[in-house]
C-alpha cells in the first residue's frame, strides 16, 4: 500500500499536538444539549440547529456565546441564562446579544451564480411585502452588481449619516415605502467596487451594523452570488434568521446553488423555500408556457431540500423594462400574472412570519 507520507519529513519530525481536553468538550456538549432544547416558535426548530447560537466556547467554568436575533426574540437571551443554570459547574454564562436594531426578522436573498435574477427579485418580494402591509427594508450587499438602486429609481444619490445615542450611523434611502441601503452607493458612478479583505469586511459589517433602519418586520439582504469572504461575512455577522435561494430551471445553475446550500448549513441557517426564476416563456395570445432553459430544476431541489418551491418567474420583457427605469413591475402592476406571482411568494413568507409579528405587536401595545 503507497505511503502518502511527504518524504522530507521522518516520523520524529511529525509535530506534537496538545492532548484534547476531554472535560471541556464533555462541557460544550452538555451545553449544546442543553441549548437544543430552546425552542424558536416561528420556524419551529432549536437554536443551535437555526444558527442562533455561534463562537460557543467554554473556558473554565464559564460559557461564552453569541445570540443572533431579530427584535422580537431577545427573550431567548433569558432563557439561556435560565437553561444553563442546571449545570452545577457553570458559575456563570455570558450571552452577547446580536441584534439589528428596531429590524424583526432578515432574510437573505441568494444564488449560487450571478445572471439568475437575484436582484430583481429581492426588489419585487419587498415590494410585494410592502403591498401586503409589512415594513420592508432593502440592503443591497452584492459588491459585484449592486445594482437595487437603479431598480428602484434611487440611481447615484448620496448616503447621508445621522448621529445617534449609539455613534454615527447611515441614514436609509426611501423608495416606494422602501427603505433601502446599496453599497453601490458608496462607489463613483460606473466604477466598481475594487475592495480586498479587510476593508470588503469591515464595510460589510458598517452596513449590516451601521444603519438606522427604524421599525422593520423585514429586512432583506441581497447577497452576492457564490461563496466567497463577502457572502461568509454577512451571514456571520448578521441575525439572518432564513434565506430564499434564487434559481433557473437549467442543471448547471441546480449545481451552482447546491454549493450555497452546503454555505447555509455549515453555519445553521435554514433554507426557507426556493424561487425559480426565468421558468418559462408564455404565450402572448394563448398564455401557454414555454420551457426556453428547461424545467423542473427548481422543483427538484425543493424535493432535495425538502422545502417549498415558493414561486416560478416567467420570463417576461416587461419585468426587465419595469427595473431599467426604476419602477418594479410588482408595484406597477399588482394584478399582472407577474405581480401576482410575487404577491403569492409574500403571502406564503407571511404565514411564517406575521403571527410572531402580530405577537410581538399585542405585546408592545
Amino acid at each position: 500500500m503507497p505511503n502518502h507520507r511527504s518524504p522530507f519529513q521522518t516520523t520524529h519530525d511529525l509535530p506534537e499536538t496538545d492532548p484534547p481536553d476531554l472535560i471541556a468538550e464533555a462541557r460544550q456538549q452538555a451545553v449544546t444539549k442543553l441549548l437544543k432544547t430552546i425552542i424558536e416558535p416561528v420556524l419551529n426548530n432549536n437554536i443551535v440547529s437555526l444558527g442562533m447560537v455561534r463562537n460557543l466556547r467554554v473556558v473554565d467554568n464559564y460559557v461564552y456565546l453569541r445570540l443572533y436575533v431579530g427584535k422580537h426574540q431577545h427573550d431567548l437571551k433569558h432563557q439561556i441564562e435560565t437553561v444553563l443554570s442546571q449545570l452545577t459547574w457553570c458559575k456563570k454564562s455570558y450571552v452577547q446579544l446580536c441584534t439589528i436594531p428596531g429590524v424583526r426578522t432578515t432574510l437573505a436573498i441568494s444564488s449560487g451564480k450571478g445572471g439568475v435574477g437575484k436582484s430583481t427579485t429581492s426588489v419585487n418580494l419587498a415590494i410585494a411585502l410592502s403591498l401586503q402591509g409589512a415594513k420592508v427594508g432593502l440592503l443591497d450587499a452584492d459588491i459585484y452588481g449592486p445594482n437595487i438602486p437603479q431598480m428602484l429609481g434611487l440611481g447615484h444619490s448620496e448616503v447621508k449619516t445621522i448621529e445617534t445615542a449609539e455613534g454615527t450611523r447611515f441614514l436609509p434611502l426611501e423608495a416606494h415605502g422602501i427603505k433601502v441601503m446599496s453599497v453601490g452607493l458608496l462607489a463613483e458612478p460606473d466604477h466598481p467596487l475594487a475592495w480586498r479583505g479587510p476593508v470588503l469586511h469591515k464595510v460589510i459589517t458598517q452596513f449590516i451594523q451601521d444603519v438606522e433602519w427604524g421599525d422593520l418586520d423585514y429586512l432583506l439582504i441581497d447577497l452576492p452570488p457564490g461563496t466567497g469572504d463577502a457572502q461568509i461575512t454577512i451571514v456571520q455577522e448578521s441575525p439572518i434568521c432564513g434565506v430564499l435561494l434564487v434559481t433557473t430551471p437549467q442543471q448547471v445553475a441546480i449545481a451552482d446553488v447546491r454549493r450555497s446550500i452546503h454555505m447555509f448549513r455549515r453555519v445553521g441557517i435554514p433554507v426557507l423555500g426556493i424561487i425559480e426564476n426565468m421558468s418559462y416563456l408564455r404565450c402572448g395570445h394563448c398564455g401557454e408556457p414555454t420551457p426556453i432553459f428547461g424545467s423542473g430544476g427548481g422543483q427538484q431541489l425543493a424535493e432535495e431540500l425538502q422545502t417549498p418551491l415558493l414561486g416560478q418567474v416567467p420570463i417576461e420583457a416587461r419585468i426587465c423594462a419595469a427595473g431599467d427605469s426604476g419602477r418594479p413591475v410588482t408595484l406597477t402592476d399588482p394584478t399582472s400574472f407577474v405581480g401576482q406571482v410575487f404577491l403569492n411568494i409574500a403571502s406564503a413568507l407571511d404565514k411564517t412570519f406575521c403571527s410572531i409579528h402580530k405577537l410581538a405587536d399585542a405585546i408592545l401595545c
